[in-house]
Order: C-alpha cells, then sequence, then structure tokens
C-alpha cells in the first residue's frame, strides 16, 4: 500500500497556488474552494497520524480507496473550473459576449461539483476517519515494534564492495590472459548476486585497465534495440557523427566492426538474457588476433554455455563476508556494536548469501542501526522472506518498501516510468518530483534541496545505483535495478500512480486494474508514440504524458496537436523524444502546465505561451542556433527552470505601472540556460534574484562592451545567489581581450565554464581571485597562449580543473597555486610538453585523468604517481591516486 497522504498533500498545495496565483479565475468560487482547504487540511492531518504508525488494517485499506476517489474527483472539478476560466478569459470579446449564457452555467456546474466533493470530505473526517483513528491509535501504542521515522539526511557514500577480491582476480586472469583471438567470457548467477558489480571492478581492476586500448560497458537487458548497443558502443571510444547517426542497424553493425578491428578491445555485455540477443549482436566483434575480449554477464546458464568457451559461476557469499557486506551498508564501516552482533549474524544467515536481500535489509536496519529491539525486531519479522527464487526476492523487495519512511514511498515508484537500463538525468528527476506533487513544500526550504535529500535517502538504502558524478561529487546521473522497476510498475499501476502503456499483437492495450477513464498519469517507453496518439485514446483525466523512447521520432503535421486535443487537463509533458517541425498550437490551452520538455526544429516560442502561468520547468531543444521567446515568461510567476540548448533572446520585462502582486513575478526562477548575450539586462536579474545557475551563449564580446555607464556582464553583480555559471562563445572569430575584474563576478560563484573565449593566460589571475570557486572547466579553446604560469594566492577552494583543446605548451604550477585541488582532466592538449613535476606536493590530488595529449605529459604523470606512491608509503598525509591515460599508452 502507498502513502495514502501523498495525494491529499498534493491537491492542498494545488489549491494554495491557484488561491495565490489564479485568485481572479475563481471569483465566483473562491469561497468554495477555500472550505474544501480547510476540510483537505484536517484530512491530511488524520492522514499523516494513521500512516505514522506503519499499521496494516482492513479499515486503513478502505479508507485510502475512498480518499483517492475523493481526491481525485476534488482535484478534477477544481482543475476543469480553471481550464474553462481560462478558456473564456482568452476568448476574443466578441467570442466571449457569444458564451455569456452557457459559460456561467458550466462554472456553475463545476462549483457544485466542488461543494459537494466538499462535503464527501467533511463525513470522512467527522464519521469514519475519527472513530477509526482511535481503533488504531490504541493498538498501535500497543505494537512495540513499529518504525520510526528518519530524523536526519544519510550520508551517502561510495559503493563498498565486499566479498569479490577472488573472483575479480579470476576473472581478470581469464581477460588478460588465454588464447590471441578473441575470446567470450561469462560471468552467470541469480538475481542480486552482483554480476554487474564484479564486472565493473573486474573492469577497473589496474591490469585488466592498462591491457586494453578499447573498453565499452554496456547494458542490454531484456528490452534492448540493437542500434542503441552498437552506437552505445562506439561512443566509448570514438565521436559521432551525423552520418553514423542516420546508419541503418547493418551498416551500423558493419561500421562497428572495421572500427575494432586491428585494435584490442574488451567489451561488456551486462544483463544478456536469451542465447537469440547473443547471436544478434556477436557479428560486430572482429577476431583479430589482438587479444580481444568480449565479457557477458547473464542470469542463464544456457547463454553462457552458448556464448562462450570461459564460465565463471558466481555463488553466494560466506557468511563472514555476508555480515562484512551487512556492516557496510548499515554502518558505513566494518564493524557492528557487540549488542546486536547476535542478531547481525541471525539476519546474514536468513539472508543465505545474496547481497541483494542484504543491501535490502541493510536498508531498513539503517533508519533504527542503534536499536537493540529494532534488530530483534526485523531478524524474526524476515525468517520467512529468503529463499533463492524469484517469488522470494520479490518479497524482500515489499518488506523494504513497507518499511519505507512515506515521504520516500511515491519518489520510489515514480522511478519506474524511466525505460530499462535508462541513465535518469537526476536533475530531470528532480524537475519532475516536484511538477507531480511528490515534493511537498516543508517550511521555507528549497522544493530542489528537499528533492535532491529524498534521491540521497533512495541511494543510501541501495535501492537507486549512482551513474555518474558531477565535478562537486554530487549525483549526475543514476539507475534503478531492472526487478525494482517491475515492482515499482506494478506497484503504481495498484496505486494508480502511472500506468504503463504496452502493445499486444493486435491493438495497444492499458492495464485492467481500473477504467480507462481513471487514468492520471501515462508512460510510453518501448512502443511508437505516434502510433498510441492515431489510435484516438480516452485521456480526460490524464494528468502525466511520459515517453523516454531510445528512437527519435519525427512528428508528421497531422499528429502535432494530438497530444495537447486528447489530454486536455495535462500537468506533466515529457516528450522529448518527438521532434516536432512547428509548434504545437493548441500546447498553449493547456494552463495546468507545470512540467514541459519539447524537441523541435523551430526558432520561435509563440507570444500564447504566456498563458500557462503554472508553468514551473520549460525545455526546448531545438535544431536551431537561435530561439526566440516571443511569449512573456514574467507573466509565470511559477516558473522556476528554463532549459534551452540554443542561444535563447528572452523578452524584456516591463516594470512601468508595475502591481505590487505582479512585482514578485521571476523571483521563484532559479535556472536560466542559456540565453544570448543581449538578454543580459538590468530588467532581467532584478527580476530574478535566486538565480542559481545561468548560461550566456552567442557573441560573448557584447556582453563586455560598455553601454553607458557599464558592461551587461556588470548587471551579473546583481544575481547573489548564482552558483553555476556558463560563458559559451559561438562567435569564434571574435575573441575575448580581457576579463573584468573579479568583483564583477556574483559573489557565491562556485562553478565557471568557459568555452571559445579565447582569453589570454594572464587573465587566469582574475580567476584566481573569486573566492569561492570551486569548479573551473575551460572548455575548448577558451584561452591560448604558449605560457601559463600561475600565481601564488589564487585559487584557494578550487577542487576540480578542465582544461579543453589549447595550444598552451608550457604550465608552470605548484602547491601554492592549487592548495585544495582533488581532480585534474586534460583533454586535447597535444602541444602542453609536461605536467607540471610540483603537483605531486598537494596532498588532496586524488585524480589526472589524460585525454589524447602528449606522450611526455603522460610520461612525466607517471612520475607524478611514483611520487604520490612513496608519499603513502612514507606515511605522508596523502590521498588514493588514481591516473587515467586515454587511449592507453602501450
Amino acid at each position: 500500500m502507498s502513502v495514502p497522504d501523498a495525494a491529499v498533500s498534493f491537491l492542498l498545495e494545488n489549491i494554495y497556488q491557484i488561491l495565490n496565483y489564479n485568485y481572479r479565475l475563481i471569483a465566483d468560487v473562491r469561497g468554495n474552494i477555500e472550505t474544501l482547504r480547510l476540510e483537505l487540511e484536517t484530512l491530511n492531518g488524520l492522514m499523516k497520524d494513521f500512516t505514522k504508525y506503519n499499521h496494516d488494517s482492513v479499515f486503513l485499506e478502505g479508507l485510502v480507496r475512498e480518499i483517492r476517489s475523493v481526491v481525485n474527483q476534488a482535484e478534477d472539478a477544481v482543475d476543469t473550473y480553471i481550464v474553462q476560466a481560462s478558456v473564456q478569459r482568452a476568448r476574443p470579446w466578441i467570442s466571449r459576449a457569444f458564451h455569456t449564457f452557457d459559460y456561467p452555467a458550466k462554472l456553475r456546474d463545476v462549483g457544485k461539483q466542488i461543494e459537494e466533493v466538499g462535503k464527501k470530505i467533511r463525513e470522512i473526517n467527522q464519521d469514519k476517519a475519527r472513530n477509526g483513528f482511535e481503533a488504531l491509535q490504541f493498538q498501535a501504542i500497543a505494537n512495540l515494534h513499529r518504525a520510526a521515522q528518519p530524523k536526519e539526511a544519510p550520508k551517502v557514500e561510495e559503493e563498498h564492495v565486499v566479498g569479490f577480491d577472488g573472483a575479480t582476480e579470476t576473472v581478470s586472469e581469464f581477460l588478460t590472459g588465454g588464447l590471441q583471438q578473441l575470446e567470450v567470457i561469462s560471468i552467470v548467477g541469480m538475481l542480486g548476486l552482483g554480476k554487474t558489480t564484479l564486472a565493473k571492478k573486474v573492469v577497473k581492476d589496474p591490469n585488466v585497465d592498462y591491457e586494453f586500448m578499447i573498453k565499452a560497458f554496456v547494458y542490454v537487458s531484456k528490452e534492448y534495440e540493437k542500434r542503441e548497443i552498437f552506437l552505445s558502443i562506439l561512443r566509448s571510444f570514438t565521436q559521432i557523427n551525423d552520418e553514423v547517426n542516420r546508419m541503418v542497424e547493418d551498416q551500423l553493425e558493419q561500421y562497428l566492426r572495421n572500427q575494432l578491428e586491428g585494435k584490442q578491445y574488451l567489451i561488456v555485455m551486462d544483463d544478456v538474457w536469451e542465447k537469440s540477443d547473443w547471436d544478434r549482436l556477436k557479428n560486430a566483434f572482429p577476431s583479430n588476433n589482438k587479444r580481444c575480449r568480449v565479457l557477458i554477464t547473464t542470469r542463464n546458464d544456457k547463454v553462457a554455455e552458448h556464448a562462450s568457451r570461459i564460465k565463471y559461476t558466481l555463488d553466494f557469499l560466506p557468511l563472514d563476508k555476508s555480515r562484512e557486506l551487512l556492516r557496510w551498508k548499515v554502518f558505513d564501516e566494518d564493524r557492528c556494536p557487540e549488542e546486536l552482533q547476535e542478531y547481525e549474524i541471525e539476519i546474514a544467515n536468513k539472508c543465505a548469501g545474496l547481497p541483494l536481500a542484504i543491501v535490502v535489509i541493510a536498508g531498513i536496519l539503517w533508519n533504527n542501526k542503534e536499536r537493540i529491539d529494532w534488530w530483534n525486531h526485523v531478524a524474526y519479522s524476515v525468517k520467512d522472506y529468503f529463499a533463492r527464487d524469484q517469488e522470494q526476492t520479490t518479497k524482500v523487495i515489499e518488506l523494504m518498501y513497507k518499511h519505507l519512511p512515506n515521504h520516500l514511498k511515491p519518489c520510489f515508484i515514480y522511478l519506474g516510468v524511466f525505460r530499462e537500463d535508462f541513465e535518469i538525468p537526476v536533475w530531470k528527476l528532480l524537475r519532475l518530483w516536484i511538477a507531480e506533487g511528490l515534493i511537498p513544500q516543508e517550511g521555507e526550504l528549497n522544493l530542489e534541496d528537499i528533492a535532491e535529500q529524498n534521491l540521497d535517502e533512495l541511494v543510501a538504502r541501495n535501492l537507486v545505483m549512482v551513474g555518474k558524478r558531477k565535478s562537486n561529487d554530487r549525483i549526475k546521473t543514476c539507475r534503478i535495478h531492472d526487478t525494482l522497476r517491475e515492482f515499482c510498475k506494478n506497484e503504481a499501476t495498484e496505486e494508480n500512480l502511472f500506468q504503463e502503456i504496452k502493445k499486444d499483437r493486435l491493438a495497444f492495450f492499458l492495464s485492467e486494474s481500473l477504467a480507462l477513464d481513471q487514468y492520471r498519469r501515462l508512460c510510453i517507453n518501448n512502443v511508437n508514440v505516434l502510433d498510441y496518439i492515431s489510435s484516438t485514446p480516452s485521456g480526460k483525466c490524464v494528468r502525466s504524458f511520459l515517453t523516454f523512447a531510445k528512437e527519435e521520432t519525427t512528428v508528421e503535421p497531422k499528429h502535432v496537436s494530438a497530444i495537447p486535443k486528447t489530454f486536455k487537463l495535462l500537468r506533466v509533458l515529457e516528450i522529448q523524444s518527438l521532434i516536432f517541425k512547428r509548434f504545437p498550437p493548441d500546447l498553449c490551452h493547456l494552463v495546468l502546465l507545470k512540467y514541459v520538455a519539447i524537441s523541435s526544429d523551430f526558432a520561435v516560442l509563440p507570444q500564447g505561451m504566456s498563458a500557462m502561468f503554472n508553468m514551473q520547468t520549460l525545455i526546448v531543444n531545438t535544431t536551431q542556433r537561435n530561439l526566440e521567446i516571443k511569449s512573456d515568461i514574467w507573466k509565470m510567476p511559477q516558473l522556476r527552470h528554463l532549459h534551452t540548448n540554443a542561444s535563447t533572446l528572452l523578452p524584456c520585462p516591463e516594470n512601468k505601472n508595475l502591481r505590487m502582486e505582479d512585482a514578485l513575478i521571476g523571483e521563484n526562477l532559479q535556472t536560466l540556460s542559456t540565453i544570448s548575450p543581449e538578454s543580459c539586462k538590468q530588467e532581467v536579474f532584478e527580476r530574478t534574484t535566486k538565480l542559481k545557475k545561468l548560461g550566456i551563449r552567442g557573441k560573448l564580446t557584447k556582453l563586455f562592451e560598455i553601454n553607458g555607464k557599464c558592461s551587461l556582464f556588470a548587471y551579473l553583480r546583481k544575481l547573489e545567489s548564482l552558483e553555476n555559471l556558463k560563458l559559451l562563445n559561438d562567435d569564434i572569430a571574435s575573441k575575448l581581450y580581457s576579463l573584468p575584474s573579479e568583483k564583477s563576478f556574483p559573489r557565491q560563484l562556485t562553478k565557471l565554464t568557459l568555452l571559445n573565449t579565447l582569453l589570454e593566460w594572464k587573465e587566469m589571475s582574475t580567476l584566481g581571485k573569486l573566492e569561492n570557486l570551486e569548479v573551473l572547466k575551460l572548455k575548448d579553446n577558451a584561452f591560448q597562449g604558449k605560457l601559463w604560469q600561475t600565481e601564488k594566492g589564487g585559487f584557494l577552494r578550487l577542487k576540480f580543473l578542465h582544461i579543453g583543446r589549447t595550444d598552451l605548451v608550457v604550465w608552470e604550477a605548484s602547491v601554492d597555486h592549487f592548495p585544495k585541488l582533488k581532480c585534474l582532466i586534460l583533454k586535447n592538449c597535444d602541444k602542453l610538453q609536461a605536467f607540471p613535476h610540483d603537483l605531486a606536493d598537494i596532498s588532496c590530488l586524488q585524480m589526472v585523468v589524460l585525454h589524447c595529449t602528449n606522450p611526455s605529459v603522460a610520461s612525466s604523470a607517471r612520475r607524478l604517481q611514483v611520487l604520490k606512491l612513496e608519499q603513502a608509503q612514507k606515511g605522508n598525509k596523502t590521498s588514493a591516486f588514481k591516473l587515467s591515460v586515454y587511449p592507453p599508452e602501450h
């Protein structure tokens, strides 16, 4: 059973926003909505009391069903009223006069619906809820083993791998030894034993890393696209141009084979399900007597026997390793208090050496890790859950889900909307959670911060896997195990959180658990979206329409308005895999939309979008170099994030005769990426005082030209909350001759990215004086010149430095110049003669990555690696150090 109060909380938040931002539209029913709000607040408080005890009862299950039904009715009534009122307001005066008689009648009908729903909720509050709550409260007091609520956000650590040392050594020897011709090696084991974890550990083994020039790790899984697999392999070692992107499967297979011919490569094919899957893919891998290897992970022993000569069967963990893994997952170290060890042994024994079971149970223990009674309760409760088959693993997941804190349950279940093995961008996930109403406001806390804390907690509970991390070590992408994903989908269908659209041999079908007109969210990942739309589906209650299809699809003119015409109450529209040749005009009528992600060939966002006053996140990717927003985004009071890939011209906000309530419009904006230099006006930044991320793309010389008393760049100083700034110069023929003083940069700036700015290295002294700068990315042609002499006393907080393509020859630097540096990346610095030797004295330096640099740089970096090792052996305080060179030296 999911969280019953989530729907109530979301509807309440929705009503708060209506009362704050749309009060002119609801003048006739304001009293009804205010009454509904008061009843919902009472109901919300009761539901939080119910769920606080995590108590299962027939009464509570029935109550949840009733509440869900009545809340949906309330939501439909309120949203329908808003849409109808907005349509009437947007009509020309002649059309408005034509609807003089029917429009008020429609609104009165909806007003009555709102009033009726309010009465139903009042009945629940007065009769059923209070009486039932007293019984539940009495039972809960007697229950000594109920789960406590979370008290603090967890500390998220990198995955600690336990019990694979011997396996890693054996598989590594299979890969680096043996025959000269192509060999296929398989890792076999049941669900949850850690096949993927072992494969990743093997690939990171220094002996394996050094042996192979080309390495690729691809997820095959049950539902895969052959073409996407080949593209994924190619992306791991070469650039993909438009010609390659347009290739059909057979052409791509031959192209990949040609690229691998004559090279020593290691390809990891993770989670291969059927023998036929390997047969469809194997022809892309040539055998060229270079000791090339393909490593397969599979649950199917027959796949391993069919595909490979060498098979490694992954066994269950012994008791000592099971205990060690449990300790790391619960306590973040290999220790367990003596008074808990009795229960630790019992739990480890019952997990029967299955890592998935151990990490799931660790997630249950983690929240009350020091409580003896809780360990005893868990040890007793799971005695019947663990057996080595799929059904019992599902029971383990159900147990884990039952003990999740209520605020995490809908966030976890929502992960099922993403397609199998999809690398989920965290920024997108957090925006979706917020737009879907899964992140309730908590006082003055930022919604994005609350959402990120929820994700960190799910990672700490081993329910979400970290994919990539950002330069500041925050999570950039994440994934969910396919077994957990299936659980999420099933649970979501049961709770009507979302439904996945599927296709049988004859036609489309949806889950049979609900009537078609009750669906609230639809996701389409593995079927053609346009085929579904053309089937004229019903969708009067649909609030979210999402697709994360692998293939991009161009939308034909006849389908351009199909989605907005079918789903008129949409709040979330994620359709970036669909490419629109022209803007869908009916999209502007969806005034409830909070989140839109769309791909296009158009260069203008029309004025009609100004009517979308509920918009929070707007994402537009276009093939055009420039994008003009004609709609007045300053009439979108809830707008938090504007993401575009083109240089975007914003409308200038008007300050004349500004009403007091309109003065706050723009205060929620946190992201503007990427806007044109011409948009960087005083009026814009006066409206966006809470901006955290800003990208500027275009002819950057305009940004620094003196216009009157100051340059456009000077207005950035007003952005006191700005943390991340990108300056991307599209006109490489127009170089920047200097930077303004450090006093012109925003005070809180922690991350700066420059591209094609062609500055001289002496300008780095200005950046070195930015006192809060932690991440500096100098992409291609950011700086030019043969010599860079860094200065003492600069970059005092810098932790991450990326230097892209440049003509730099000599770089003189020492520990005094980068005292906090942890990671350094040099990419395509082929003129650089040597690595700065003195950087070895930076005690916190952990990683150096060299991409396509001069061999002499790699050699001098190897000497740095030796020095760091010697320092560690002498007992000096120094961080563990890793050097990566691409392509590898031989």
